[in-house]
């Protein structure tokens, strides 16, 4: 299809995707854009781009990605576009000998000129951090420090779009669950939703994220767009713990897969794994195939923010080889963090091959919100059949999937999700930390 700037463009789904393509469609000029998303209340609560934080770096071992966060890194240091949101802390990488995806990062971020302090022994790095923070520093311990990167506020810039996206003319229409998609020879004409309205479009964009292959089993997703759960966890730390710990970079370990941030003006310290992450495989109603589906705050309440036992251990492990004193600190809170990961870590951007008005921009695979300012252009590009041949190729929705490569994505990344079960997810006893030996 090629859309002109009066076609009806319907976006299912108010997240990173959904947002920064209706907010480039119209400054483009698109006069008819509409966003739509399942939840009542926006940004919905158990989005994964409702968050106190997310990572903002460049260190990718595919330079694509590194050109990208850093034109998108440039916008979000734009005060009067972005505010606060953006935080400069810096993102501290440990290396390791032979690990392929960090090393590849690491030359990227040099060539491309970020602004990196090679951290070449242990008192280099326990100069990374504040005087008076306990750090726990291996013997031999080495890595660097990117200057050019930090963390940003995820739902204060997701609820700024928003903002951007209504005054730039963009209609948003919060609590549509759409049920159906709509087809007329062939081609997508828009949607009906679970109230019974309908709303109909010249071009449907389905940025749904983790709930594609769930909400959408028509397309057979589950392959290239499986839902993970990522386990999160949070530390309350008091006032002075919160200024002492605040000028500390984020740290991101590609090995292990543990990052965590410095503490947030509520002096929240958070913590998550990137790795395989979890599936909760349910029974679709329309196609009886097993789905990976979402298994969150809006639809278990609180026993949706529940993590397994295991990784609870496992982050509390990770932050005591960190930052030993907070690990004896109980943890506030959990959370499932739900992705959308495809099997090369790459993003799901363009028409469907079989259906004219249908696009997709989903499958974020844990790293698309640092992309909030820029990502929406290259599903706009995507839309206007303006992409590079090999960028098109890259993000195609019958892409190639059989070879898996550790320099596009860390080695962790490529180990199975472990199914949920509900027996072996914590309580709050196993939020305390674990008692000293005598």
């Amino acid at each position: 299809m090629n859309p002109n700037q009066d076609s009806r463009i319907l976006i299912v789904g108010a997240g990173c995707f959904g947002l920064s393509t209706a907010y480039h469609l119209l400054q483009r000029g698109y006069k008819n854009v509409t966003v739509i998303d399942r939840s009542p209340v926006l940004p919905a609560p158990d989005a994964a781009s409702t968050d106190i934080n997310k990572i903002v770096r460049s260190s990718y071992p595919d330079i694509f990605y590194t050109r990208l966060a850093r034109e998108a890194i440039a916008a979000w240091k734009n005060r009067e576009e972005w505010g606060d949101v953006y935080h400069e802390s810096g993102v501290y990488c440990p290396l390791q000998a032979g690990e392929t995806y960090t090393d590849k990062a690491y030359e990227n971020d040099v060539t491309l000129g970020a602004r990196i302090e090679d951290i070449s022994d242990a008192e280099a790095v326990r100069k990374v951090f504040p005087l008076g923070v306990s750090v726990s520093i291996p013997e031999h311990a080495r890595g660097y420090l990117n200057r050019d990167g930090g963390w940003a506020f995820a739902s204060k810039g997701v609820q700024l779009l928003m903002d951007k996206v209504s005054t730039r003319g963009g209609t948003i229409i919060p609590g549509k669950v759409v049920s159906t998609l709509l087809k007329a020879d062939g081609k997508t004409t828009g949607v009906t939703c679970a109230d019974g309205s309908t709303l109909e479009a010249d071009l449907v964009v389905l940025s749904v994220g983790s709930w594609t292959a769930s909400a959408f089993p028509e397309l057979s997703f589950q392959s290239r767009c499986l839902a993970t759960g990522q386990t999160v966890a949070m530390i309350q730390l008091t006032p002075e713990e919160g200024d002492l710990y605040r000028d500390c970079p984020v740290v991101l370990n590609f090995h292990s897969g543990f990052y965590m941030f410095p503490p947030n003006e509520d002096n929240i310290v958070k913590m998550a794994i990137h790795d395989g992450g979890y599936t909760q495989m349910i029974q679709n109603a329309e196609s009886q195939e097993l789905v990976s589906t979402p298994r969150t705050i809006t639809s278990h309440g609180t026993e949706g923010l529940r993590i397994p036992k295991a990784a609870v251990r496992e982050l509390r492990a990770e932050l005591a080889k960190v930052y030993p004193e907070l690990a004896k600190k109980p943890f506030a809170a959990t959370r499932l963090c739900w992705y959308a990961d495809s099997p090369d870590d790459n993003w799901v951007i363009g028409y469907h091959p079989d259906d004219p008005s249908l696009v997709l921009a989903t499958a974020g695979s844990g790293h698309a919100f640092k992309f909030l300012p820029t990502i929406g252009r290259l599903v706009a590009d995507a839309i206007e059949g303006k992409l590079p041949s090999e960028v098109a190729n890259k993000f195609a929705v019958n892409r190639d999937h059989t070879v898996q490569d550790i320099t596009i994505e860390p080695e962790i990344r490529c180990h199975p999700p472990a199914p949920l079960v509900d027996d072996e997810l914590c309580g709050p006893a196993d939020l305390l930390p674990v008692p000293e030996q005598v």
